[in-house]
């Protein structure tokens, strides 16, 4: 089997995967009785569990010259802490289980975007094709999970998760490692991506777009769930965000130019502000999960522009590094303040407070983009 063949199954496998932890783990731990503050202490600590595993495999694969194997560990090390974690009740067994899930699960991530543009641009496709089957794992998923909690509980979810991380093991068995770069690694090209003031300042607008995003995704399942929805209706959130994406990511050779990816990011902020300042405002659980469709102009625009700005500014051989730098800001640092603050936040004064401020998080985001744009843009494009 062709490898873009094998990395759009392994796209929708690990998505799916993702759906089951990123929408749900918060939903999970308020049916095991958690409040709101508990619940962000737990993902926020994620965080920086985060911040540890993505540059550490990251690192790994770096210096090994490996994606595919570095995988294959940390599948099969998420499929037994998942197990477990979905299978404990207990407090302090559902920190110890989600802080280690965190540690094998999340840095998957930057890995499989490394792997969909290497192999993407190796094999004359574009990034879209492939990642698009991401987006329907992750809905797809997404709406099955809400059923499997609500009809088999807990138990049911850890035989799921067991399965699919299986799954997603025996075709990350089968694919081709990603090309490697003939450059070797070195500090330095990395010290220098780092010193780079375009690129600090690039960062600096991911955290802060980041932050409002990662909320979201954090306590829209809670939020739902306060007004009234059930964990189906949850699901059915996440799938229509998730579905909304395929079309963005599939058509991306199209839309995506290089040397536009700032004033892009910048539009996808202005989409964030308006969809979470409208969620603020309602009432009806069922019309805060229609407003999901709302995805199709803020994360895949957002992702897939940045990931193809950082490619262009990246030393080569630190390109699974760099990957994981943006991973970093996007599920781990920012995840942290979501995390803490957004809890505080929500516990404090509830949802639409929480959404107010982060429809003014991204609209400060939009404005930092284009003031990038208007550094930086023009010259890329000149």
């Amino acid at each position: 089997m062709k490898a873009p063949t094998l990395l759009r199954g392994f796209n929708f496998l690990y998505f799916a995967l993702l759906a089951m932890f990123i929408p749900f783990l918060p939903v999970y731990l308020g049916e095991q009785g958690l409040n709101p503050a508990q619940i962000g202490f737990i993902i926020g600590t994620g965080g920086f569990v985060t911040i540890i595993a993505q540059p550490l495999w990251g690192m790994i694969s770096d210096k090994t010259r490996t994606i595919r194997k570095v995988l294959l560990v940390l599948l099969l090390c998420s499929a037994v802490t998942g197990y477990l974690l979905f299978d404990s009740s207990s407090y302090v067994g559902l920190i110890l289980f989600a802080m280690l899930l965190y540690f094998f699960l999340m840095p998957i991530d930057p890995l499989a975007e490394s792997l969909n543009f290497r192999i993407s641009e190796a094999a004359g496709i574009s990034y879209g094709s492939i990642r698009t089957y991401g987006a329907l794992g992750y809905g797809v998923m997404a709406l099955l999970t809400g059923y499997v909690l609500s009809y088999f509980g807990s138990q049911g979810m850890a035989i799921l998760f067991v399965a699919i991380s299986l799954t997603s093991f025996i075709v990350s068995w089968c694919m081709p490692d990603a090309p490697v770069t003939g450059k070797p690694v070195t500090l330095d090209s990395l010290k220098l991506f780092l010193s780079n003031k375009e690129t600090l300042l690039f960062l600096v607008l991911i955290f802060i777009s980041s932050v409002p995003a990662r909320m979201n995704d954090t306590f829209l399942g809670v939020y739902i769930r306060e007004l009234g929805g059930s964990p189906e209706l949850v699901g059915q959130s996440f799938f229509i965000a998730a579905m909304s994406e395929i079309i963005v990511f599939a058509l991306s050779f199209w839309w995506l130019r290089k040397g536009k990816e700032l004033i892009i990011i910048s539009i996808s902020g202005a989409f964030y502000f308006l969809r979470f300042f409208i969620s603020a405002w309602i009432t009806d659980p069922h019309l805060l999960a229609y407003l999901q469709i709302l995805q199709i102009l803020t994360f895949p625009v957002f992702y897939s522009a940045a990931i193809q700005y950082l490619y262009s500014i990246v030393p080569e051989e630190w390109r699974a590094t760099g990957q994981t730098v943006l991973a970093l800001l996007f599920f781990g640092v920012s995840g942290i303040l979501a995390s803490y603050a957004g809890g505080a936040l929500y516990e404090a004064f509830g949802g639409k407070a929480l959404y107010l401020t982060i429809s003014v998080m991204s609209f400060t985001g939009m404005l930092f983009g284009l003031i990038l744009y208007r550094i930086y843009g023009k010259k890329s494009t000149a």
